[in-house]
């Protein structure tokens, strides 16, 4: 049969359990509270991933780098005088001209034909010159007889007064007989300077009456020289010392008169046209000195020219180049331009970081000496393509992670290791 147990030792039993209940619960809280008031656990990034430099004082360079091509200084473009057919291209790009050479030729059958035609005009109205210059010699030569025939007849006249004068003092010839030969003798003077007169006239007018028909044969030769020009240029010819660039037209093409044939180009004198982002070009100024990588070596040169408007949020920017070009350089080949702003004597400065705008503050982390980061707000000025001026926040000798370090917005502090 059972026993019965005592009351009382399970009234202990039962204490003893509530008792034991409120220590572990006791001992959760408090280890609860322990931990919430614990730190995280810093996250442990790998150094040899990390870039890190060390700040700076000292002379700093201001710079900003653009990429762009080679272009030529000189370049002529050909274009076609009147419209033809291609016949024959004589050389490609990449060919070396000089003054006259044929590039490449046209044929115009209309062109030949009309430069026969205007050939044949302008020698009838040559022929047509001459014939009046013959007619105006013939009337300059009638008149000049009429005036040799009007002086004789003046000289026998005044002969015949005088022999009638001599013969009136004898009374063998009467006072009217005088009178009618002194009349005689003043009519034919009168004719002969009338002739006299009409000669000089026809002499000063004839340019007058052959400006119409030399101004005929002077407009007849200018239009067959312009059309032997335009059939002549049909032979398409380098108008400078280069290289061909561009043929622009293939055999059998018809062109238009004005159409744009062949660009020549001088490969001795060429400039870079860089494109920099609008944002780095405030202080650009025409003169700056720059260095431009051909990728087979560096030349120097100027900036010649800033374009004053942007396009796809780049700026244009020429540059003159000043020294001897490298072998390799020619037109359309990619280059990259860094040009100098200004030298700062006395700053402090550090790399470049991976992010950050000029004149704004930033958050870096600064490496101590034990291996931990702690985050610092720095605040930058005037910065370069290499470099970036410190303002505030660092000093001389202080060592930052310059890498994108977005991850870790949420941390404070870092451990490297």
């Amino acid at each position: 049969m059972d026993t019965q147990r005592d009351p009382a030792i399970l009234k202990r039993k039962r204490r003893r359990r509530a008792m034991f209940g409120l220590a572990v619960a006791a001992v959760v809280v408090a280890t609860t509270a322990v931990v919430s008031r614990l730190e995280p656990a810093l996250p442990t990034v790998d150094g040899s991933a990390l870039w890190v430099r060390g700040v700076q004082r000292g002379p700093m360079v201001r710079e900003v780098r653009g990429t762009g091509t080679l272009v030529p200084e000189e370049i002529s473009w050909i274009t076609s005088m009147s419209s033809g057919r291609v016949e024959r291209i004589a050389l490609r790009p990449g060919a070396e001209v000089m003054p006259g050479t044929v590039i490449l030729e046209l044929s115009n059958p209309d062109l030949r034909e009309s430069v026969r035609s205007a050939e044949r005009d302008w020698q009838t109205a040559v022929a047509q010159l001459a014939n009046q210059k013959a007619t105006l010699t013939n009337t300059r030569f009638a008149l000049r007889l009429a005036v040799l025939d009007a002086e004789s007849a003046h000289a026998l006249a005044v002969t015949d007064l005088d022999l009638n004068k001599s013969l009136a003092k004898t009374g063998l010839v009467a006072s009217f007989t005088l009178k009618q030969k002194q009349a005689l003798v003043d009519q034919s003077r009168n004719r002969a300077e009338l002739a006299r007169q009409q000669l000089e006239s026809t002499i000063a007018n004839e340019s007058l009456q052959l400006a119409p028909s030399e101004a005929a044969v002077s407009q007849r030769r200018a239009d067959y020289d312009r059309l032997v020009r335009q059939l002549d240029d049909l032979q398409v010819k380098s108008t400078m010392k280069g290289l061909v660039q561009v043929v622009s037209v293939e055999v059998g093409q018809q062109v238009g008169a004005g159409t744009n044939l062949v660009r020549v180009s001088n490969p001795e004198r060429l400039k870079a046209e860089v494109r920099v982002a609008e944002t780095q070009t405030r202080d650009l100024a025409i003169g700056q000195q720059v260095s431009v990588d051909t990728r087979n070596g560096l030349v120097p040169g100027r900036v010649s020219r800033i374009d004053p408007a942007s396009q796809g949020g780049t700026v244009g920017v020429d540059v003159s180049l000043e020294g001897a070009l490298p072998a390799g350089a020619r037109p359309d080949l990619n280059v990259d331009a860094t040009i100098e702003l200004e030298r700062l004597a006395n700053v402090l400065f550090v790399e470049s970081p991976a992010l950050g705008q000029e004149n704004s503050t930033i958050s870096l982390f600064k490496v101590a000496a034990g291996g931990d980061a702690e985050r610092t707000p720095v605040r930058i000025g005037r910065r370069s393509v290499q470099f970036v001026e410190v303002v505030e926040g660092l000093a001389e000798g202080d060592r930052v992670i310059l890498s994108d370090m977005s991850q870790y917005d949420a941390f404070t502090r870092i451990r490297v290791q």
